[in-house]
C-alpha cells in the first residue's frame, strides 16, 4: 500500500441529516461506542436533554428524586422539569453532566444538540455563563424551551407565552454574542391540522422565530403521553395515533408558516423529536410508520426538511430503538425499529456527502469543523473478493495517539487515542462483497478531548486541526490462515 494514491476528502451535509436522542426523562444516556457498534455510522448530532432551574429548592437534584411524591400522575407534575440537571451555568462546573457526555459525542465525530428547558425568570448572567460553557464544543445546536406553545413544562407555568417568547429572543441575542459557534433552535407546536392557516400562537412567537437560526417542531406519529402512569389500552384516553401522511403534511405546513413569519427566508427546518410510540402501534407498525415517512421525504422534490431527530436510543417505555431491560438498566432490548432505522440512515439520502479532491502527500492537515463540514483523507484499497481478515494497525508513533473516525464499505469505526488495531471486518458482515472491488478508507480526526483548542487560531470555535503524518497499515486476507 502506498501513500502515492492518497487523496483529500471533504464531508458535507446529507440531503436530510439524522440525529438521535440519547437520554431523557424516559431513559438514560447510552455511550457512543455502543451506539456506533449497533448502527454502523455516527449521527449528524446527538440530542442531550437537560433543564436549568438553579434558583429552585433542592436544585440540582433530579426533580423526580428530590421532589418524589406518590400523588404525581403526570410526567411533568414536578416543581421543575424532570430532565437531567445542567451542572454548568453560573458558578457551575464543566466536569459533570452534560459536558462529560458532550465530549463523548464529539470524540465520535458528531455534533452536540443540547435541549435545555430554562427558567425564564433568570438574569442575564446565567445565560452568559451557559453561552461561555459551550464555546469549546464546536458547532453546537442549542434548543431552548422547546414545545414553547404548550402548557406542561415549568417555564410555561412561570411565565406568559409573551414572556417565554421574549426570553427566547433575548437568549438568542446573548448566545450569538458570547458563543458565535452555537446555533439556536426554536421549537413551537406548529400547525396542528391540515386546515390551520397559522401555527399555534404564531404571532406571539414571531420575533422569537426571526431571532432563531433553525426552526423546528416535535412530531409523534403515535404517542402515549400518559406513560408511565397508565397503560395505552381500550377505555384509556391518554394516547393517540395519526396517519403518517397527515404528520408529514402538517410538519411541512409548519415549515411554510415559519418561512412566511421569517419574511420569505427559508431557515433550516428540523424535526427535533420524531417517532411513533410502540405503546400505541406495537413494534411492527412502529417500524413501518418510520419507513413510510422517510419514503415520503425522499419522494418530495422540495427537500424542505434539513434533518430529524429520532427519539430515542434506549427508552424505559416503547419510544426507543431499544427498550431498557427492567432487570438491568445497562442492557437494551433491540426492537424491530432499530433494524429499520439502521437501513434508513445508511441510504445515500440520509448520509453525509463525500467528495474526493486533489492528490495528497503526507503530512496532511485534517480539519474537523463538524459532522457536516470536515476535511479528511481518502486511502484507496483493492479487494480481490470478500475478505476474511481486514485490520488497520496504528502502531506508528505519529498515529497511535490520534483520535480518528474511519469509514470503509459504508461502515464507520472509532479509533481512540492509544488504540493500536481496529478490526474492520464488521464492514462486510451486512454488506459483503460479491467479487473484486476498489474501496476507500476514509479518515477524519475529531478532537481527542471532545473540545476545540483555543490556541489553534482565530477560527478555533468552529474548527479543530490535526496533522496526519503517517498512514495505518491495512492487513487484508481473503482466506483463513489455516
Amino acid at each position: 500500500m502506498s501513500e502515492m494514491n492518497l487523496r483529500l476528502l471533504h464531508m458535507g451535509p446529507a440531503q436530510c441529516a439524522v440525529d438521535l436522542g440519547d437520554g431523557s426523562e424516559r431513559g438514560e444516556y447510552v455511550d457512543q461506542d455502543y451506539i456506533l457498534q449497533k448502527l454502523g455510522r455516527p449521527h449528524r448530532a446527538i440530542n442531550l436533554m437537560y433543564c436549568y432551574y438553579p434558583n429552585d429548592d433542592k436544585w440540582p437534584g433530579r426533580a423526580s428524586v428530590v421532589h418524589a411524591d406518590p400523588s404525581v400522575s403526570f410526567a411533568w407534575d414536578f416543581p421543575y422539569d424532570d430532565y437531567f440537571t445542567y451542572k454548568g451555568g453560573l458558578n457551575g462546573t464543566l466536569d459533570d453532566e452534560p459536558f462529560t457526555y458532550m465530549r463523548d459525542v464529539r470524540r465520535h465525530g458528531q455534533d452536540v444538540l443540547l435541549t435545555m428547558t430554562i427558567d425564564p425568570k433568570l438574569t442575564d448572567d446565567h445565560i452568559v455563563a451557559i453561552a461561555r460553557d459551550l464555546r469549546t464544543f464546536g458547532r453546537v445546536l442549542l434548543r431552548i424551551n422547546h414545545e414553547a406553545t404548550g402548557d406542561w413544562f415549568s417555564f410555561n407555568k412561570r411565565a406568559s407565552y409573551e414572556e417565554v417568547a421574549a426570553f427566547f429572543a433575548h437568549c438568542c441575542e446573548i448566545i450569538h454574542r458570547e458563543a458565535p459557534n452555537v446555533k439556536v433552535i426554536i421549537c413551537l407546536d406548529g400547525c396542528k391540522s391540515e386546515e390551520d392557516e397559522k401555527m399555534q400562537k404564531e404571532d406571539i412567537f414571531a420575533e422569537a422565530s426571526r431571532a432563531a437560526d433553525i426552526v423546528s417542531v416535535d412530531r409523534y406519529m403515535a404517542l402515549h403521553w400518559g406513560w408511565p402512569y397508565d397503560v395505552a389500552d381500550e377505555g384509556v384516553t391518554t394516547f393517540e395515533r395519526h396517519a403518517v401522511q397527515k404528520i408529514y403534511n402538517i410538519t411541512k405546513k409548519s415549515y411554510e408558516r415559519y418561512t412566511a413569519v421569517n419574511n420569505g427566508v427559508k431557515k433550516p427546518m428540523v424535526l427535533s423529536e420524531f417517532n411513533a410510540d410502540g405503546d400505541v402501534t406495537g413494534p411492527y407498525d412502529q417500524a413501518s410508520m418510520l419507513k413510510e415517512f422517510c419514503e415520503l421525504l425522499k419522494a418530495d422534490k422540495e427537500k424542505w426538511l434539513s434533518g430529524f431527530t429520532l427519539y430515542q436510543m434506549r427508552d424505559r417505555g416503547r419510544l426507543g430503538l431499544e427498550i431498557e431491560d427492567p432487570n438491568n438498566a445497562n442492557v437494551g432490548i433491540e426492537q424491530p425499529l432499530l433494524g429499520t432505522y439502521r437501513e434508513i440512515i445508511h441510504e445515500d439520502f440520509f448520509s453525509p456527502e463525500m467528495k474526493e479532491g486533489a492528490a495528497a502527500e503526507l503530512p496532511v492537515m485534517l480539519r474537523w469543523g463538524g459532522s457536516e463540514d470536515a476535511d479528511g483523507a481518502a486511502l484507496p484499497l483493492h479487494f480481490d473478493s470478500n475478505p476474511v481478515f481486514c485490520e488497520a494497525y496504528f502502531e506508528d508513533e505519529a498515529l497511535l495517539d490520534m483520535n480518528l473516525m474511519l469509514e470503509l464499505n459504508g461502515h464507520w469505526f472509532y479509533k481512540a487515542p492509544g488504540v493500536k488495531c481496529i478490526d474492520m471486518m464488521s464492514a462486510f458482515f451486512r454488506n459483503p462483497l460479491d467479487g473484486t472491488a476498489d474501496l476507500t478508507l476514509k479518515i477524519f480526526a475529531p478532537p481527542a478531548t471532545g473540545e476545540n483548542d483555543p490556541s489553534q487560531g482565530d477560527d478555533w470555535m468552529d474548527n479543530y486541526y490535526a496533522e496526519l503524518k503517517a498512514l495505518p497499515k491495512v492487513r487484508i486476507r481473503f482466506a483463513p490462515i489455516a
